[in-house]
């Protein structure tokens, strides 16, 4: 298994190396999208929880660090990224080379709460252990954590997220995917590189036993069940 791992961080870490100059058009330039949503909501959040430094886990070109840094200039924002490509891109942009850094999300070069928050915008679904990284999100962070991610049982149709429900319901969702990727444990696609099978609700108890409170929204339109319909979710962590 672990030759496996390596094998597909490999993969992943070619294709945004193969991707780098075309980064942002790929994913999502729009304001208007989920992760800008996401990054609204918790820049909204920084005077309520006094934030002064934040680091985002999974950074890409940066466009993420830009976007708080205009919303809240006065805080300390740092980025790790694995891919140097991808920094690249972010450097040729303005973005200052000590901002975004070359990091491991799997084990962070930091100090235990270092950080007031720890974040990460769509990063989660591209790394197998989750759950690793996680729990060195929140070793580091002192105040909050805030994920922003996709929730596979709220994709799909009406139809769809009732059987994917039921899978889960029965304890067959990970039979079932091993089936879809035939063995693999992911997919591979032009426009999202390799991604796992994966939903914010999977660290929710994780992160509810490390935090006083927890806070979940919908960052796309949903029903009020948003374990059953959101396709995206953004949830706060409050130590």
């Amino acid at each position: 298994m672990k030759n496996v791992n390596i094998d597909e961080i490999n993969l992943q870490r070619n294709y945004y190396k193969k991707t780098s100059d075309q980064y942002e058009k790929m994913h999502n330039e729009d304001e208007a999208d989920e992760q800008y949503f996401a990054l609204a909501c918790l820049a909204g959040l920084t005077n309520y929880l006094k934030i002064e430094s934040i680091l985002d886990v999974g950074s890409g070109t940066g466009r993420g660090l830009k976007y708080l840094k205009k919303l809240c200039p006065k805080i300390k924002i740092i980025g790790i990224e694995p891919v140097k490509e991808l920094r690249e891109v972010g450097y040729s942009q303005g973005v200052p080379k000590e901002e975004l850094i070359d990091g491991d999300a799997t084990k962070l070069n930091f100090r235990n709460s270092e950080f007031d928050l720890v974040c990460e915008f769509a990063t989660l679904h591209h790394l197998r252990n989750n759950k690793l990284v996680v729990d060195e999100m929140l070793r580091v962070s002192k105040k909050a954590i805030f994920i922003s991610d996709c929730n596979n049982l709220g994709t799909g149709s009406k139809v769809m997220r009732s059987i994917k429900q039921i899978l889960y319901a029965l304890r067959l969702w990970k039979l079932a995917d091993f089936i879809k990727t035939k063995g693999k444990g992911y997919t591979l696609s032009e426009g999202d590189g390799l991604a796992y099978s994966y939903s914010v609700f999977t660290n929710y108890r994780q992160i509810k036993s490390s935090c006083k409170s927890v806070h979940i929204i919908n960052t796309k339109d949903a029903d009020i069940n948003l374990f059953k319909t959101a396709s995206h979710i953004a949830l706060l962590g409050i130590k």
